[in-house]
């Protein structure tokens, strides 16, 4: 038997009961199911990985029976093999790819750190054990909420804060000047992102206004997919422009836009890039550049402390993104991610993610349940 052969993947989605966040005037309010893979070897090791998705109007059921037609080829597999498992199943016709293998690649990074006794991030290279967080709001319906909503945050311990707003050029340059109004002098940093939702006229003025009130970066001013749109941006403000990190998900993709200068930035999600596997490589990608990555970690505490990891991992990431309200988005986990009293969140003790699961809650919770051994699906 080879060391760490995989012998059984249990499947898991589900949906925390308050998980309901609003990122912009366009949206509903949006379900935020938690898709979480959980493998075990044949020696008796375990690891587990999560994704989530957004919908409005239910949970979501796709993610996890794309995961479940990667999962056979897990089997007799070694987890010290990652990089041979991430290039099978890549090459594998499945929907929702490279999403549906970032939980399970996760997954075998914490079995193995696990494994070896250590923390992820240092089993990766161990950059430094923390890391400045930033408040990523919800949508809120007026001025004065947010307004009222930084005070808050600022009480918690939060040195930078970033907007999702109206996603409306006129309507967020309305916040924008308000929120300086009242803050100018407060020591707080700001971001603004507007979910791709304007035309290139319509980001070069916000930009421009942004710019003169010192945000730390403006995101997703344009669809992922416009790198013309973004090229030209930059050309012409100095404000750091940053993309959604959404769509552009594979390393080729993400080295387009470093090569034709499109952001200043690069950004992406551990747990929707494919896993530890491939975002190590654009963290190298994006270093080879003079680039930061920007990683998302907009997602319950399982999918929170795999981009954490990573970005203690390395030098060229700048702020963790915590998710406000927090308590939603820690159903089913024992272990939390905060911030301390200056802003800074810690590696999580323990070897691996360093997250411990509620399984009793997450198993009489979840809506899809599946579990698949050498003798098949049970």
């Amino acid at each position: 038997m080879s060391k760490l052969e995989i012998s059984k993947v249990d499947i898991y989605a589900v949906a925390g009961p308050n998980a309901k966040y609003k990122t912009s005037s366009h949206y509903s309010d949006l379900v935020i199911t938690n898709t979480i893979v959980r493998i075990q070897t044949k020696d008796g090791y375990e690891g587990i990985g999560s994704a989530i998705s957004w919908t409005e109007g239910g949970i979501d059921r796709s993610l996890a029976e794309s995961i479940c037609h990667l999962t056979p080829f897990l089997i007799g597999k070694s987890a010290l093999h990652r990089e041979e498992i991430f290039k099978l199943l890549v090459s594998r016709c499945v929907q929702m790819t490279p999403e549906a293998q970032s939980p399970i690649d996760i997954a075998l990074w914490d079995l193995v750190s696990k494994y070896s006794n250590m923390p992820l991030y240092q089993f990766l290279g161990g950059s430094r054990n923390k890391i400045l967080a930033y408040a990523s709001t919800p949508f809120l319906p007026s001025i004065d909420d947010y307004i009222n909503h930084v005070q808050q945050l600022k009480e918690q311990g939060y040195r930078v804060i970033k907007f999702h707003t109206w996603c409306k050029a006129e309507q967020d340059l309305e916040l924008a000047y308000a929120v300086h109004e009242v803050y100018k002098d407060s020591g707080l940093n700001f971001m603004m992102d507007v979910e791709g939702a304007y035309t290139r006229q319509e980001a070069l003025k916000v930009a421009n206004e942004l710019e003169k009130l010192d945000y730390l970066w403006f995101e997703a001013p344009l669809p992922d997919t416009d790198l013309e749109g973004y090229k030209e941006l930059r050309s012409r403000v100095q404000i750091p422009i940053i993309p959604a990190g959404n769509t552009l998900l594979t390393l080729n993709q993400i080295n387009q836009g470093i090569q034709n200068g499109c952001w200043s930035s690069a950004r992406v999600d551990v747990t929707m890039a494919g896993g530890i596997t491939q975002s190590k490589k654009i963290m190298a990608l994006a270093e080879a550049n003079s680039m930061n990555v920007e990683l998302q970690s907009y997602g319950y505490t399982l999918s929170q402390a795999a981009n954490l990891q990573v970005m203690l991992a390395f030098n060229n990431c700048l702020y963790f993104e915590q998710a406000v309200p927090v308590e939603p988005l820690e159903f089913g986990a024992k272990t939390v991610i905060r911030p301390d009293q200056d802003g800074y969140v810690h590696a999580p003790k323990g070897n691996g993610l360093g997250i411990e699961l509620d399984w009793q809650l997450l198993e009489e919770s979840s809506f899809f349940r599946k579990t698949y051994d050498i003798s098949g699906w049970n």
